[in-house]
């Protein structure tokens, strides 16, 4: 519960923070043009998000021939958590072990899987990795997700095009009417605020899924097993997503992302390996 209202309050404070932007941008039309911003960006994630990243990591439906099992697993699992349908099935022909939900809502729900966690990981153990990634779509993750990943992508938007303008002499002549501060922190702020508050938004959501996993399979190690494995492969996972501009924007959509400094996880957004377990165990 203290998990999803934090998640709801983060979703607000980026609205307002957004509104904000545009405010401080120009005024009270740049806070209405900011709002409806959001709207267009809300609009085609929900849309086409999942058919974008689908095609970007070449995911192909599953073969029921080849797949039987995972098939009969998603097919339990999704009936155990009460879904209105049984979510699509993909594979991803990458050899890390990885696993992401798209859709913009449990009737359009995706999951994919990658032939490196097929190839890692036990049936057992896979099926606890399909419970995380159900539990994202009976919690409407993927909508919020995309909400929220849409409001930093606007922000992103809006502060390049304020520097921009600043090149251009913009700033030098709003100085003179006392909102230099202001264009400031939109254009060096306010991407990093909008980072940290889309991670905190995603761990938060994390932790959820975990969670849910473990109530469908009626103990917690087998997803711990699985994230020790996948973890082991972490470096391969780096070396893949600092190999392609597409991994590093969709980071947030799979369930595991490597931290190899402190820097990099105060901007995470999964929780550490560590602070996962000590959950699942609790």
């Amino acid at each position: 519960m203290l998990n999803i209202i934090k998640s709801g309050f983060l979703i607000v404070l980026m609205s307002v923070f957004l509104i904000f932007i545009g405010y401080l941008t120009c005024g009270q039309d740049g806070a209405m043009i900011c709002f409806f911003l959001s709207l267009a960006f809300n609009f085609f994630s929900y849309f086409f998000s999942d058919k974008i990243v689908l095609a970007a990591y070449r995911a192909q439906p599953a073969d029921p021939t080849e797949h039987t099992w995972l098939f009969d697993a998603l097919t339990k699992l999704a009936t155990a958590a009460e879904l209105p349908v049984v979510p699509k099935l993909y594979v991803i022909p990458i050899a890390e072990p990885n696993a992401f939900a798209t859709g913009r809502n449990p009737k359009h729900a995706v999951v994919a899987v990658t032939q490196g966690l097929l190839n890692t990981l036990s049936r057992d153990e896979v099926a606890a990795v399909i419970a995380h990634e159900l539990g994202h779509v009976k919690h409407y993750d993927i909508l919020i997700q995309t909400i929220v990943a849409a409001m930093a992508s606007a922000i992103m938007w809006i502060a390049s095009m304020t520097r921009w303008f600043g090149i251009l002499g913009g700033i030098g002549r709003d100085r003179r009417d006392g909102n230099a501060i202001g264009w400031l922190f939109v254009a060096l702020l306010s991407p990093v605020a909008a980072m940290l508050i889309q991670a905190a938004i995603s761990r938060s959501r994390e932790y959820l899924a975990d969670d849910y996993s473990r109530k469908l399979m009626g103990s917690g190690e087998y997803l711990v097993s699985a994230l020790q494995r996948i973890s082991g492969r972490e470096e391969e996972i780096v070396e893949a997503q600092q190999g392609s501009a597409i991994s590093a924007s969709t980071a947030h959509m799979f369930i595991y992302s490597p931290k190899s400094n402190f820097l990099f996880k105060i901007f995470s957004t999964h929780p550490s390996l560590e602070e996962r377990i000590s959950n699942l165990r609790k």
